[in-house]
């Protein structure tokens, strides 16, 4: 007895391809299926070409998860060991860290940074500073001026040009408001979050220049 294909059977996807009653179609931008032999060639071409370096990008990106975790956790048991061993933990829970090779040709750097925000102190440092700046008129150097210029202008994302404000901080002036407004700044930092990043480097030689080993996909080659 000659069996005929079933239409309720569930349909079946294949690199892009949807089979449907024995018939194949591929799925539009806009949901629709399109017969397959409506499909251009070149279009056909670019979507295997597509999906096979998405399987290889979605692989890598697995593996180098993997390897992200295995590696804090080797490091985390070393620091583990030596907390042991000195009865203190190394560098604290969120200080830098490098470790090196025993010939120093190799290296993995471990760097914790803070996401800071800055709370309503803010406000009162740029008024004692414009106090200071308006009391110092033509006295006050053009390069501090910039400097607070700088600081307190807001970017794109209408934030607070964080490395202009740790500037300010590194400014040596003996001015009773000055330093008050520098204390009010330390006061508004708020620390947010921070993330940690592991970077890793090799040397041909111990007195060899630095090269690191990236996994950037834009900086390999």
């Amino acid at each position: 007895m000659e069996t005929t294909e079933d239409s309720n059977a569930a349909p079946t996807v294949e690199a892009g391809v949807l089979t449907v009653a024995g018939k194949s179609y591929m799925e539009d931008n806009q949901g629709k299926l399109v017969p397959l032999e409506l499909v251009r060639p070149s279009d056909k071409l670019e979507d295997e070409m597509v999906r096979k370096i998405i399987g290889f990008a979605e692989d890598l990106s697995a593996q180098i998860a993997r390897f992200r975790g295995h590696t804090i956790t080797d490091l985390g048991e070393f620091d583990a060991l030596l907390q042991q061993h000195y009865g203190l933990a190394r560098g604290g829970k969120k200080g830098n860290r490098t470790y090196q090779s025993l010939d120093r040709c190799m290296k993995v750097s471990v760097q914790v940074a803070d996401f800071i925000d800055f709370g309503p102190q803010l406000q009162i440092a740029k008024g004692l500073i414009d106090e200071c700046l308006n009391e110092w008129s033509a006295d006050s150097p053009a390069e501090i001026r910039a400097i607070v210029t700088r600081a307190f202008n807001t970017d794109r994302e209408g934030q607070i040009n964080r490395s202009e404000i740790f500037m300010l901080l590194r400014l040596e002036i003996e001015d009773d408001r000055w330093l008050k407004a520098m204390d009010a700044i330390r006061d508004a930092m708020r620390i947010t979050g921070s993330k940690t990043y592991v970077r890793f480097h090799k040397r041909e030689t111990p007195d060899g220049k630095w090269r690191p080993i990236s996994i950037d996909l834009a900086k390999v080659g």
